[in-house]
């Protein structure tokens, strides 16, 4: 996935969109040609410290709409490495120096920027929005993990005690955004670009108040229609969440980018043999062909770190196999930003490098193969989405493991030769490697899961 750095003008100011695709997450660069401030930093500074080099700019303040769930932050990291001001709400409890922020308090910013802070609860109890004024006359607002795009935060990332009143308290908070701005206000929000913190998703890449009040049901939805068909909807969430909060209120310091060390062939095989994760980031395709005995798959064309955060058991060492170095680098990133700190260790070139064994395969296939195999004898069909996909429209007979629950419950597989899948290969080729790895017979469905039907399997369930 690539990450984007777009740049958009608001009555001659300038909004770079910092985006991070493979979390569903943008972070922003507001500057009047001088100075700037920052909303929402992601862990990995550089990309914002280039910016501002390569832009001239003086960033003054970096702002936080919440204590984030999803990611570890870079706002401590890049207010120290530029003297800049951290913003958190001042009901927020954290172990660092902040400047704290008040509900209705207004910052200025060089001769024209002025941000006000409006209290918007629902993704978090202290949740803050940021409306921007030029001039006195409000042109955007960054409203974090409160209203996105068609959609809201999720409500119920702190418990099942607190969902209740958040979820109240999130279609209220859409309510004060729309009544307080123009229909005209540029929204810039912080999920919902893929992000498990959006309650549900949307395809639009641009919004603001006057079309949200169109179209969001957060707006247009009494209360408790929007209540019920909100949690009616929420599915879970990766596992690696519960460390965001603690990491992001102890004050994260800079990521250290660094390599790690290099690993021969006899160094991969121990580490696997201890246990440690050693993870191909090949897409699935090559990995299938051919890979070392042991090694899991977390491709880097597919949501890498949002899957090996949800998997991992926390604190386990993570190698990196790389094809090249900039393959690893780019790992690196995904990982630092939700607090996987430093690899143990790095190698890269293909499989026939990192084991001393012969690299071993497994077979794919598409959903017509499946068919067809199916008319001459029995197989294991396993499918590793999520519950609510699986309950939505699977194949008659097929077992449900969903994806992060599978390190742990791989002997609940049932015995026989295995086919794999879930809606696109992704996280069919991650199950397959586990699969691998325990010695079993499988084959991993590398297809749309839209094309089962068309194969003529057998489908049940309400959207089948």
């Amino acid at each position: 996935m690539h990450e984007i750095d777009t740049a958009a003008s608001v009555t001659g100011l300038t909004v770079r969109t910092i985006e991070t695709p493979s979390l569903g997450d943008r972070s922003y660069l507001v500057h009047d040609g001088e100075v700037a401030f920052v909303i929402d930093p992601q862990r990995d500074i550089d990309r914002i410290l280039d910016i501002l080099r390569a832009d001239g700019l003086r960033l003054t303040h970096v702002f936080e709409t919440h204590i984030h769930n999803d990611y570890v932050t870079g706002g401590l990291a890049l207010a120290r490495a530029t003297g800049a001001s951290y913003l958190i709400n001042a009901d927020d409890t954290v172990s660092f120096e902040r400047t704290p922020i008040h509900d209705g308090e207004t910052v200025r910013i060089g001769d024209r920027m002025q941000l006000r802070a409006i209290h918007t609860p629902g993704h978090t109890f202290t949740h803050l929005s940021y409306a921007l004024t030029d001039n006195d006359q409000p042109i955007a607002v960054f409203t974090g993990g409160s209203l996105l795009y068609g959609a809201t935060g999720r409500p119920d990332l702190l418990g099942a005690d607190n969902t209740d009143a958040l979820v109240r308290h999130q279609h209220a908070s859409a309510h004060k955004l729309a009544q307080a701005l123009p229909d005209e206000t540029e929204v810039y929000p912080t999920h919902g670009f893929g992000s498990f913190c959006s309650a549900t998703q949307s395809d639009a890449a641009d919004s603001t108040i006057g079309r949200e009040k169109r179209s969001n049901p957060a707006l247009t939805q009494d209360e408790e229609e929007y209540v019920r068909d909100l949690l009616g909807g929420l599915g879970s969430w990766p596992a690696y969440y519960v460390h965001m909060a603690p990491a992001n209120s102890a004050g994260p310091g800079a990521a250290d980018l660094t390599l790690p060390q290099l690993a021969d062939a006899a160094e991969l095989r121990r580490r696997i043999d201890a246990g440690e994760w050693v993870v191909d980031l090949r897409n699935r395709t090559a990995f299938a062909a051919g890979h070392a005995p042991g090694a899991l798959n977390f491709g880097l064309d597919g949501s890498f770190s949002t899957y090996v955060g949800w998997l991992i058991a926390w604190g386990t060492p993570v190698t990196l196999l790389g094809e090249t170095v900039d393959d690893v680098a780019r790992a690196q990133r995904e990982l630092v930003r939700i607090g996987i700190d430093r690899p143990a260790a790095h190698a890269t070139g293909g499989p026939e490098d990192w084991s001393p064994e012969k690299p071993v395969s497994f077979p794919t296939a598409t959903f017509a193969d499946l068919g067809q195999v199916l008319h001459h004898r029995e197989v294991v069909v396993l499918d590793v989405r999520r519950t609510e996909e699986h309950s939505s429209a699977r194949i008659a007979g097929a077992i449900n493991i969903p994806i992060h629950e599978l390190p742990r419950r791989i002997a609940d597989v049932p015995a026989g030769e295995v086919w794999v899948h879930c809606a696109a290969g992704y996280r069919a080729s991650i199950a397959a490697s586990f699969l691998d790895a325990v010695g079993r017979e499988l084959v991993a469905i590398d297809d749309q899961f839209e094309n089962a039907a068309k194969a003529g399997l057998p489908l049940v369930g309400p959207h089948a």
